[in-house]
């Protein structure tokens, strides 16, 4: 068989850094605005995020730092944390991002797989460093993200403030040539089984990862947007905002810090934020704030929600109240982490009102770049017909082929399909909807029940801040469903109410055994519920029904 002529195109390798050059050329003067750990707004522009890359690569050689050598981050969304990114990158080193919210022990088990061997680290999150740095050999230098008058004394040896550090370098440096399927950056998933696992991007693989997350079907972001990244960059690789916004020239709004809905309206107010993105606890407590002081949403157009199944209210909010277009996505830290969005197709451009709002509970359409399946356990795929649940399966250019050092390889198969661990169905328009984790499904005499559905419909309870729903043993159905809830402060809904609130909404066998009250629902570094801990809360719990 004869060979295939191969084209005459330039090889021009898809490099994180040409990214930022880009940006720095073409959007130079376009603003990074930057809620600061010490308290006051930074303002700043991608032409000088460039430059003190350029003078923090330099420095990070002189560390010994190079090519393949894990770089630790513990920081919010910063100026100074944007630019860490594309320094590190920039000697072919890899960007490692740390979740604070993480158990110290957790996060000491993490840097030592890594070896990370610098850390750049927010003054706030200086006390957990200080308590887990001598458990961790491979760290030789710590550099403190602030200046010289905020430097705080610390037990650290030979830590430094960061302007101060940087200020020793210049910009008088070339990115390091480096093949664009090199590692680029690590993050860990949040380890609700076993110990976490480390998902390692690649240049190429973030890349065309924000090819895909710019365009009008996903994020929708131009040289037009007000971009204000609320998910942090620790968060499933900051669902590769970073490399987004650069790539377009679209302003950024870091929201450091503050997470709170006040803190949060501010900003979107004062910079006049068109596109953001967060998980949906973020966003009650925006709507929880906007209720309470009336306050309105001028500027935003677009809210990108993913990491947990968002709230019918969350949606109805945003979208009926604030005119506000809601794009329901759904993703992993093994995807880069895009793995569907919600946005609207010729085939469901009529739907209005409540039809419109069931259309986007659903987790929405894989873009070009990832590929869908559902399987029973037997690996045997299922129909796309709206109804079948099945596991969910992914493969394409962003997705993880294995996780680092080469730990759970069950959930990858020889064709390169990445078992997910959600329960899902997919429709004929290729329309996915996430009915649970397998861990988390209520199998009810040979049914499965989706407790994410439940929760949905029961936080849309005015008395109800949050709820969960769990499966609990039962003599006759094996498990029946358990509906968990927080009341909203001053309020004291009753099990009949709930119920009744549910009644004609689902499937009579689908209607919770029983209603429990809590004060708070244990959560993951992520925000997610903490099934697992809830069940174990609740291992004794006997139904009325059993």
């Amino acid at each position: 068989m004869q060979a295939p002529l191969q084209g005459l195109m330039q090889h021009w390798p898809l490099l994180c850094t040409k990214v930022i050059d880009h940006a720095a050329i073409h959007h130079g003067r376009r603003e990074v605005i930057s809620r600061s750990v010490e308290g006051p707004i930074h303002r700043t522009d991608y032409a000088s995020v460039r430059a003190r890359a350029l003078r923090l690569a330099k420095r990070l050689e002189r560390e010994g730092i190079g090519a393949g050598d894990r770089v630790a981050t513990m920081a919010w969304n910063t100026w100074r944390h944007l630019e860490a990114w594309y320094g590190i990158v920039g000697i072919g080193a890899i960007y490692h991002t740390l979740n604070p919210r993480l158990f110290p022990d957790q996060i000491a088990w993490i840097m030592n797989d890594a070896e990370d061997r610098l850390i750049f680290v927010d003054l706030t999150f200086l006390p957990i460093l200080e308590k887990i740095a001598p458990s961790v050999p491979s760290l030789t230098k710590v550099v403190v993200l602030t200046d010289a008058a905020h430097m705080p004394e610390t037990s650290l040896p030979g830590a430094v403030a960061y302007e101060a550090w940087l200020a020793e370098a210049d910009e008088d440096f070339r990115w390091v040539d480096i093949d664009e399927t090199a590692a680029a950056g690590l993050c860990y998933t949040s380890g609700t089984t076993g110990n976490p696992k480390g998902v390692l991007y690649s240049h190429r693989s973030n890349v065309l990862h924000s090819f895909i997350a710019i365009a009008p079907d996903a994020m929708n972001l131009s040289s037009m947007s007000r971009a204000m990244p609320v998910v942090p960059l620790f968060h499933a690789n900051g669902w590769g905002i970073a490399f987004s916004c650069p790539m377009v020239g679209a302003a950024m709004v870091m929201p450091g810090p503050k997470m709170d809905g006040a803190s949060i309206h501010e900003l979107l107010s004062t910079e006049r934020v068109t596109f953001t993105a967060a998980v949906p606890t973020v966003w009650l407590m925006l709507l929880d704030h906007l209720d309470r002081t009336g306050a309105d949403l001028p500027d935003l157009k677009r809210v990108v929600i993913g990491g947990a199944a968002c709230p019918r209210v969350v949606t109805k909010a945003f979208e009926e109240r604030f005119g506000v277009e809601v794009v329901h996505a759904w993703g992993m830290t093994e995807t880069s982490p895009l793995g569907t969005l919600n946005v609207q197709k010729p085939e469901t451009a009529d739907l209005k009102g409540e039809a419109l709002l069931d259309h986007k509970q659903a987790q929405g359409q894989a873009p070009f770049g990832v590929e869908m399946r559902i399987t029973d356990d037997e690996n045997r795929d299922l129909p796309w017909d709206g109804q079948t649940f099945g596991r969910l399966k992914v493969r394409g250019p962003h997705v993880a082929a294995g996780y680092y050092g080469g730990k759970g390889t069950e959930v990858f198969d020889e064709e390169g399909w990445f078992d997910t661990g959600d329960v899902a169905h997919i429709d004929a328009n290729g329309t996915m909807r996430i009915t649970d984790r397998a861990k988390d499904v209520i199998k009810s005499g040979g049914e499965w029940i989706s407790s994410i559905d439940l929760e949905n419909l029961a936080v849309g309870h005015p008395d109800v801040a949050e709820a969960a729903v769990i499966g609990v043993a039962h003599p006759r159905w094996d498990e029946r469903p358990l509906l968990v809830v927080v009341p909203k402060d001053g309020k004291a809904p009753t099990r009949e109410a709930l119920l009744a609130f549910l009644d004609g909404k689902i499937a009579k066998w689908w209607m919770p055994d029983d209603v429990a009250f809590v004060d708070e629902l244990p959560h993951t570094a992520t925000g997610k519920i903490q099934k697992l801990e809830l069940r174990r809360q609740f291992k004794d719990y006997r139904l009325p029904t059993a």
